[in-house]
């Protein structure tokens, strides 16, 4: 009875593994864009930004406050 739970637990592992492997390549093929131009961004995307970049050292921090719309 083990043995075959292990075998189960080990192939649940090995497809989770691959669906989240997989997944990258999905949403790269998909047909239309993720985040769709014509709409207005949702607010969570709006406080943070399209892309979280938090660690970013190229350009520094921007001191300008931008007002709320």
């Amino acid at each position: 009875m083990t043995r075959a739970r292990n075998v189960v637990v080990a192939a649940g592992l090995l497809a989770f593994a691959a669906a989240g492997l997989a997944f990258p390549f999905y949403m790269a093929t998909s047909k239309g864009p993720v985040i769709d131009s014509s709409k207005p961004l949702p607010p969570q995307a709006t406080f943070r930004g399209p892309y979280i970049n938090t660690g970013s050292r190229d350009v520094g921090p921007d001191h300008q406050t931008y007002p709320k719309k």
